[in-house]
């Protein structure tokens, strides 16, 4: 696995490539995209050997008999994550976004409140507007830089409309590996004031050295009768295209109002993305996320420091993901000069803070899952961009 290989990926129907200048202003011929949340790797030789599978065979039909699939899922979990599931309580859509709508749709109705801790995840708040869903921002709160909970706070916000909150887990932009405590703390939120609680864990295998991952149905079981996981093998594996992800569900009253909600939808699962998880999934799969954790831990080590050698300018300590969230606040420049010297003299494509939610307006987001060489490059093209800071 050699994730420094340069892999051309223009011209590839690409939307993190050829889609930076339509989004950006960023030209693709010269531009570092770094805002689309995929890797620049290959996923490892254990997918592309199912895929090759199916090639070979020639015959692309409808997918049947997900036994084998449901039991490699049941493997990572156990064996990755300490958590036990049933084969029956696992669903199969079309990626987490598909999943977070389908849960909107089945738990919730048009005018709910859905609570997100914010900034968090843009496609939530996104998909929760476009469902006719009202959503509800609890700020999270910063502290020596990094994100904490104030539930004092978020209970005051309650009005008794919110019917749903969605937890990010690890958190997406931040970082955040929420402790067990903190996990337990929201599962008492939701409880509390009755909601549903539905937790993305998708980034749950990418997290750094010193810090662990705590599924929420470890954290609290007792929160099951109300509480929806989300997982999948897409962003640790580089297999977005796939659209394949995991609603996984063992209250059964739960599970059989998701499941009516699927059948409604006329969801029915993407073979391609089933044969590449179910092969993601296994030994081989696992040791190759161990060495890109590793490689990622570099890339991390790399862009923080030329981060922090600009005045102004501040990483947030990432315990987990491959998208860095940085703090421009102390520059004391205006929104549109700071994404002027990133876009266009920098040429680096980055998430703008604002789009995650209150919280997040003087931030941008930079995705670093790419060759060391380009993170490299991005380093140096951001401390001349900002050079008469230094």
């Amino acid at each position: 696995m050699n994730f420094d290989e340069i892999i051309e990926r223009r011209g590839t129907h690409s939307v993190k490539w050829d889609g930076m200048e339509a989004a950006y202003g960023v030209p693709a011929a010269s531009g570092i995209p770094m805002w689309v949340a995929d890797m620049d790797f290959r996923p490892p030789a254990c997918v592309t050997s199912a895929l090759q599978g199916m090639i070979d065979h020639g015959i692309y039909g409808y997918y049947g008999d997900d036994s084998s699939y449901r039991a490699a899922i049941q493997w990572w979990m156990q064996r990755r994550h300490g958590w036990t599931i049933a084969p029956e309580w696992i669903f199969t859509t079309h990626g987490l976004v598909n999943g977070t709508a389908l849960c909107l749709d089945a738990f919730t109705a048009p005018g709910d409140g859905v609570v997100l801790f914010t900034p968090v995840y843009h496609a939530f708040g996104r998909v929760i507007r476009a469902a006719g869903r009202d959503v509800v921002e609890c700020p999270l709160h910063l502290a020596d830089g990094r994100y904490q909970m104030d539930f004092e706070a978020y209970d005051a916000q309650m009005t008794g409309r919110e019917k749903m909150v969605i937890l990010c887990s690890p958190h997406n932009p931040g970082g955040r590996v929420w402790t067990r405590e903190e996990l337990a703390s929201v599962a008492e939120f939701a409880r509390r004031h009755d909601l549903i609680l539905v937790s993305d864990e998708i980034h749950h295998d990418l997290v750094f050295g010193g810090h662990a991952h705590v599924p929420m149905a470890l954290a609290d079981p007792g929160i099951a009768d109300r509480l929806v996981m989300m997982t999948a093998t897409t962003k640790t594996f580089n297999i977005a295209g796939a659209h394949v992800g995991n609603v996984i569900i063992a209250d059964p009253d739960l599970r059989a109002r998701f499941g009516r909600e699927l059948v409604a939808q006329g969801i029915s699962p993407n073979s391609f993305g089933m044969f590449m998880a179910e092969a993601a999934y296994s030994p081989e799969g696992a040791a190759w996320v161990d060495a890109l954790v590793e490689y990622l831990e570099g890339n991390r080590a790399i862009f923080d420091a030329g981060i922090a050698a600009i005045p102004g300018l501040r990483s947030m300590p990432l315990e987990a993901t491959y998208l860095a969230w940085v703090d421009f606040s102390a520059t004391g420049m205006s929104h549109d000069e700071i994404l002027a010297r990133v876009q266009q003299e920098a040429k680096i494509a980055a998430n703008h803070g604002a789009t995650f939610g209150r919280g997040g307006e003087a931030f941008l987001r930079f995705n670093f899952a790419t060759q060391r060489a380009r993170v490299t490059e991005a380093v140096a093209r951001l401390q001349a961009a900002f050079a008469d800071l230094q």
